[in-house]
């Protein structure tokens, strides 16, 4: 298929495909005597592939590191259980870092609410903060 109907197929754009292709993600995809890019039926599992791994918050580096693991016949399912296990490390240091915020933010703005405005000294940028 060519590269337009691969990206209708996929939902992408044809911009995103050839940048795939330029960053490793999608092997070089055939060519027609005319010169257009002529791509498998195995591309849309890939470019699924893809979507999914981006979903779950990972790079496209390690999508890429994913899929050469793949494409030498390997089996990538240690490598991507490592990953997800460091990607669910980092969402929980994120999550931890919000709440803190939000406690902070809260903090912040009970003390805005019960104050005056007009009694703010005029050497404060704004004493809320």
């Amino acid at each position: 298929m060519r590269i337009g109907e691969l990206a209708e197929a996929t939902g992408t754009t044809t911009k995103t495909l050839r940048f795939y292709e330029a960053s490793g993600l999608l092997p070089p995809a055939a060519r027609t005597s005319a010169g257009y890019r002529d791509y498998g039926e195995d591309a849309v599992g890939r470019l699924d592939f893809i979507r999914r791994g981006r979903a779950a918050g990972l790079t496209l580096a390690q999508i890429r590191d994913i899929l050469t693991v793949r494409d030498t016949g390997h089996a990538p399912c240690g490598h991507v259980r490592q990953l997800l296990a460091q990607q669910l490390d980092a969402i929980e240091a994120q999550l931890a870092d919000l709440h803190a915020l939000r406690a902070t933010v809260a903090q912040l703005h009970g003390v805005a609410t019960n104050a005056e405005p007009d009694t703010c000294p005029p050497e404060q940028v704004c004493r809320y903060l």
